[in-house]
């Protein structure tokens, strides 16, 4: 796709490796200043370092994005350093404990939502003002199928966020419309990820309650899962001008193996005090 990020900075979150890391090599191949956070400070020195190799231009920012002031510290520093930040994509993610609510570790099923919600509601306030004054900007943020799925056992903690991001991600967007700033979900296919492996180490040490999981598992070694570079094209796809009416939606990667789900659209939930 022939889009020109030149002069414009991206900041992406969990840039250390998977998801994160293609989007942010992807973004820089097409011109942008790329801003590669992630708490791993080898991980995203390494992404940097790639990038650079290929000629692009990249900045290691090694942050905890579940923690508000180390995320108003990097507002700051990069907002001095390279200027108003266009695009933030939010691609940090962990699954959380594959458990049922009765037995779960309460530390981990609230990690899950600090890093999949609290860290990109903190990057979004923080990155969206100026955006807003600059009249132009790019918020993505990357949400899961899961969230569109019938509940099910052992996934409250994954499920719970992604459900929590994508309206959180809705009223952001009713927020900014009409501003020149958009924001967006997407689901970026079943991929052979870091994550993949650790649900399958998780899952095979359970029982039956998690045979769902290795039905899963096993569907994404045997068909090779989804190409992370087609969710990369998608968030350049909503970085281009063609895209700046795209907002409060939930997208999905070009031909991914699992088909798109309906998720919500104009008119749904209508107020009956608003007509």
């Amino acid at each position: 796709m022939s889009v020109s990020l030149k002069d414009k900075v991206a900041v992406v979150t969990g840039a250390g490796r998977g998801l994160g890391r293609q989007t942010a090599l992807h973004l820089a191949a097409h011109g942008a200043t790329v801003i590669a956070v992630a708490r791993n400070a080898e991980e995203v020195r390494q992404t940097v370092q790639t990038i650079q190799q290929a000629g692009g231009a990249a900045h290691a920012m090694p942050v905890d994005i579940r923690q508000l002031e180390a995320v108003e510290q990097l507002k700051t520093e990069v907002e001095q350093r390279f200027g108003v930040v266009s695009l933030l994509v939010n691609a940090a993610g962990i699954f959380g404990p594959i458990q049922l609510v009765k037995d779960s570790e309460p530390q981990r099923w609230v990690d899950t939502l600090a890093v999949n919600l609290f860290g990109p509601y903190f990057t979004c306030r923080a990155f969206a003002g100026s955006m807003i004054q600059n009249r132009w900007g790019r918020i993505i943020n990357f949400t899961s199928a899961a969230a569109l799925h019938p509940p099910g056992p052992l996934n409250s903690a994954y499920g719970t966020s992604k459900v929590a991001l994508n309206q959180f991600t809705r009223h952001l967007a009713a927020e900014l419309e009409g501003t020149g700033v958009t924001a967006n979900v997407l689901h970026p296919g079943d991929v052979k990820t870091e994550m993949w492996a650790a649900i399958r180490a998780e899952a095979e040490r359970m029982g039956p309650e998690a045979e769902g999981y290795r039905k899963w598992v096993r569907w994404v070694e045997q068909t090779g899962g989804d190409d992370p570079q087609k969710a990369a094209d998608l968030v350049l796809r909503l970085a281009s001008d063609a895209a700046a009416t795209v907002n409060g939606q939930f997208l999905w990667i070009e031909g991914g193996l699992q088909a798109p789900i309906p998720s919500w659209g104009d008119g749904a939930g209508a107020q009956p005090w608003s007509s």
